[in-house]
């Protein structure tokens, strides 16, 4: 959590591999490795996951194929065979209806005139099906009414385990109502300024970012 500027996507562009940033020094160990030797796609096959703020648009590109590709993609990388139509069609279809999802909305190019809340439910769908170790979930609330916001939360939720991981970065307290985190981080011009439980976000709520930082 943390305000506007204070480097929260900044975060998550870095850990996901988005060109035109530098790494002046360090590592980002992950699963025994750096990701900063890893190139985007081999850090998306290694687990990583990023829900955008700002999902793109890709005419041209049905969502379903898209979908699978990915799929695919990532199983051929961990040596698996492909899913064939099929076998597809039917993960699809019980993914979508887990997360009451319309499989029409599937059939379109991916994220074109979609409503802000299809765009993040369609990356839940994406992330439900493709199972990262490590999702970054960058603002995924930002403009979702309550029931959308609801379906992206439950998404998450069903999807949590000890194998696996979640960065959530939000401006607003509510959304973590839906999705109770382990830990709370503030972070201000770049730093982590602030560490806590759950009371933490309910602290920010109360008394501001001004606040909190000046007192850390």
């Amino acid at each position: 959590m943390g305000p506007n500027g204070s480097g929260k996507s900044t975060l998550s562009y870095v850990l996901s591999g988005k060109d035109k940033y530098e790494i002046d020094d360090g590592t980002i160990e992950y699963n025994e490795k750096n990701l900063l030797e890893l190139d985007v796609d081999e850090r998306a096959n290694e687990g990583l996951f990023l829900a955008f703020q700002y999902p793109m648009e890709i005419p041209g590109v049905q969502t379903s194929f898209f979908l699978k590709t990915a799929i695919n993609s990532k199983r051929k990388y961990l040596g698996q065979s492909e899913m064939d139509a099929l076998e597809f069609a039917k993960l699809m279809k019980s993914k979508a209806e887990e997360l009451n999802i319309n499989t029409e909305m599937l059939k379109r190019d991916l994220n074109v005139n979609y409503s802000g809340g299809e765009k993040k439910k369609q990356e839940i769908l994406q992330m439900s099906m493709l199972s990262p170790k490590m999702a970054i979930l960058d603002e995924t609330d930002s403009g979702l009414d309550i029931d959308a916001l609801r379906i992206v939360s439950e998404g998450v939720n069903k999807l949590r385990n000890k194998e696996n991981s979640f960065l959530v970065i939000t401006h607003y307290q509510r959304l973590l109502n839906y999705i109770k985190p382990d830990f709370v981080h503030i972070i201000a011009d770049g730093r982590i300024v602030k560490s806590g439980d759950y009371s933490l976000a309910l602290e920010l709520e109360e008394k501001g970012y001004e606040e909190i930082s000046k007192s850390a």
